[in-house]
């Protein structure tokens, strides 16, 4: 999870994550080249170590400042939309999970072998937090899920928009009153793992976390067995 004076991005925990935070890596270097080169030139025409008439005027100029942002872009652009593309493919799930946006708290689905169960997730008020609790991201009831399981989480609201957001997962959701969004889900590690809405939905928006407790198989099959009966 992130902490203070934290400038980088928390610890990837998905396939989606890795592929977002190489993106921005691949991109933020692209961009301090262009300015470094920018610079440069500026620097050059300040200096006046190259001539106005030669460098405003020409057919090859023309095209070069034209053809190499094109390319650059291009050259962003293109693993943007693979990786875009890879968040938004479901191809195979094992389970699938509704989630519910209120305000202001989160509410879950599971379907499971004909059987079906709901729960809500508030957020813990501070008097009620235990020493190894954090204030305003810890929930009553957090949402179990398996380590290295695809899941298919279907996302709506009931009132305004939310957005389901886990930094952790690279996932962010909107939650939109009668439209159904998915997103695939495919933790890598087991821990418990923070997140909050992302949308401003109302007076208290900052008040709705989503906390996943990511763990083994079986014990994730034990709680789903405790939930059912």
């Amino acid at each position: 999870m992130a902490t203070w004076l934290m400038m980088n991005f928390q610890d990837p925990n998905s396939f989606s994550s890795l592929f977002l935070i190489w993106l921005h890596d691949y991109n933020m270097m692209i961009l301090i080249i262009t300015v470094l080169l920018i610079m440069y030139f500026i620097f050059l025409f300040f200096f006046n170590k190259f001539s106005s008439r030669n460098l405003l005027h020409g057919n090859l100029l023309e095209i070069t400042w034209t053809i190499l942002p094109m390319l650059v872009l291009y050259d962003m652009a293109l693993p943007s939309l693979k990786i875009l593309y890879f968040t938004e493919n479901i191809n195979l799930f094992y389970y699938s999970i509704k989630t519910i946006g209120h305000q202001w708290y989160w509410s879950y689905e599971f379907n499971y072998k004909g059987k079906s169960f709901s729960f809500d997730s508030y957020m813990i008020s501070n008097n009620e937090l235990f020493f190894n609790e954090y204030r305003l991201l810890d929930v009553d009831n957090r949402l179990i899920l398996p380590v290295n399981v695809p899941i298919r989480n279907i996302i709506s609201s009931m009132d305004v928009i939310h957005s389901w957001a886990m930094p952790s997962l690279g996932i962010k959701v909107d939650a939109i009153p009668g439209r159904l969004n998915q997103i695939s889900i495919f933790p890598l590690r087991s821990g418990i793992f923070y997140g909050q809405c992302s949308e401003i939905c109302g007076m208290n928006h900052s008040f709705m976390p989503i906390v996943l407790e990511i763990t083994k198989y079986k014990w994730f099959k034990n709680w789903l067995y405790f939930m059912m009966n």
